[in-house]
């Protein structure tokens, strides 16, 4: 059985007293598949040295976060644009607008969204979206784009019903984790209506632990708990669970 964890930060230094114990935990437990999203280029150095550690695991994107942008916005998008032109990445991410956090940047956010959607096409990427209290305005902006060259994962997917319909509406998987095993996760009430072959899994470890770990540091080997959830859902097994969604993510990301 291998799952794929398409949203883990594991150069977070919440890791670093057991990261590489921490891999092989997950890599036992059959997560042996990690995608790794970008933040901003302060992070660059520790995705590359995690990746040489574990050439065969770990697949990096690039990308600048939503809660990373502020006024040296266009600098970092420099660097996005300077890094995707060095080497092979398998997604521009992650991407969006958050405005939980902060509302005061939201046109840089805007900007740096259209821009990394168009950097995505131009390398021919998908793209990875952060979205957090933002969904009209992340659609607002999708709509403006879409195109066939456009498409990806709505990581962390958090919505309706209705606003699942509109993200695959713009060639987006979602990106299902610990929230799906949350009480208050509402998701779980309506994923058996949408097509299995639109889901990917993720952690986006250390954040958003599933239950029996919620409120804990979340780790990529705690994605067997989402697995067994949505084999609950969909009344298929955990192997065919982890099948499908390892097949969707190689559709998304190439490999």
């Amino acid at each position: 059985m291998t799952i794929t964890d398409t949203h883990t930060h594991l150069y977070s230094n919440e890791f670093d007293e057991d990261r590489n114990e921490m891999i092989q935990r997950a890599i036992d437990a059959g997560v042996s598949r990690f995608f790794i999203p970008a933040i901003d280029s302060d992070y660059t150095q520790s995705m590359y040295d995690l990746e040489k550690v574990y050439p065969e695991n770990i697949f990096l994107m690039m990308g600048l976060h939503p809660t990373h942008v502020k006024d040296n916005y266009l600098e970092e998008l420099q660097h996005v644009e300077e890094e995707l032109t060095k080497r092979k990445f398998y997604a521009v991410g992650e991407i969006g607008i958050d405005l939980y956090w902060d509302k005061t940047h939201l046109p840089q956010q805007q900007d740096a969204f259209r821009k990394q959607i168009r950097l995505a096409k131009q390398h021919q990427l998908p793209i990875v979206i952060h979205c957090r209290e933002a969904f009209d305005e992340i659609f607002e902006i999708l709509e403006e784009e879409k195109s066939a060259d456009l498409f990806g994962i709505f990581h962390c997917f958090s919505g309706t019903y209705e606003q699942a319909l509109q993200a695959i509406s713009y060639n987006m998987k979602l990106g299902i984790g610990g929230v799906v095993t949350f009480k208050n996760g509402k998701i779980d009430q309506f994923l058996n209506q949408i097509d299995l072959k639109h889901l990917v899994l993720e952690t986006d470890s250390p954040y958003l632990a599933p239950v029996p770990f919620r409120g804990k540091r979340n780790e990529s080997s705690y994605l067997v708990n989402v697995v067994d959830k949505l084999a609950t859902i969909y009344n298929l097994s955990p192997e065919e669970i982890a099948n499908i969604t390892t097949e969707n993510s190689k559709a998304v990301f190439g490999i």
